[in-house]
């Protein structure tokens, strides 16, 4: 395998001459876990095919960087360590890895679009419309929804 500026080229042995882009790393957040899944199954189906599934995983893994993944990837690593790996494909893993996140916690979600809104230009009825629509799906309240209005 040859790898140059995030291109990884097959392996001489394989008639192909297809170029395969590194998948990026991923961060732990629900936007980014279709974008990594993808670029995983089509790196796995391309590049590491003949790997191990530990092999593979354990590649999955390397590129699992963020506070967010850190404590199930150290879960996973553990289990690696012990050779106590449950998965016997690399598509199971990435199955659990989109089950663990690729669920967004919409209150979170909303809570951070709170804490951003900010009235700017719009007009005051605007601006307190789009308030109370956030402020109903955050489950903020009392002095803490008091203090996000700016």
């Amino acid at each position: 395998m040859l790898a140059t500026a995030g291109i990884v080229a097959l392996r001489p042995n394989t008639k192909s001459n297809i170029k395969v882009a590194k998948p990026q790393a991923f961060d732990g957040t629900a936007r980014k876990v279709l974008e990594f899944l993808t670029a995983y199954k089509l790196f796995i189906i391309m590049i590491m095919r003949d790997n191990s599934v530990k092999e593979q995983i354990q590649r999955i893994l390397s590129s699992m960087q963020r506070e967010l993944v850190d404590v199930w990837k150290e879960n996973i690593l553990e289990d690696l360590e012990a050779e106590n790996l449950e998965y016997k494909t690399a598509k199971e893993f990435l199955a659990d890895l989109k089950k663990e996140f690729g669920k967004e916690d919409k209150e979170a979600v909303k809570v951070v679009e709170l804490k951003r809104l900010e009235q700017e230009k719009k007009k005051i009825k605007d601006f307190v419309q789009e308030f109370r629509r956030i402020a109903r799906e955050s489950k903020y309240e009392g002095k803490s929804l008091m203090e996000e209005f700016k």
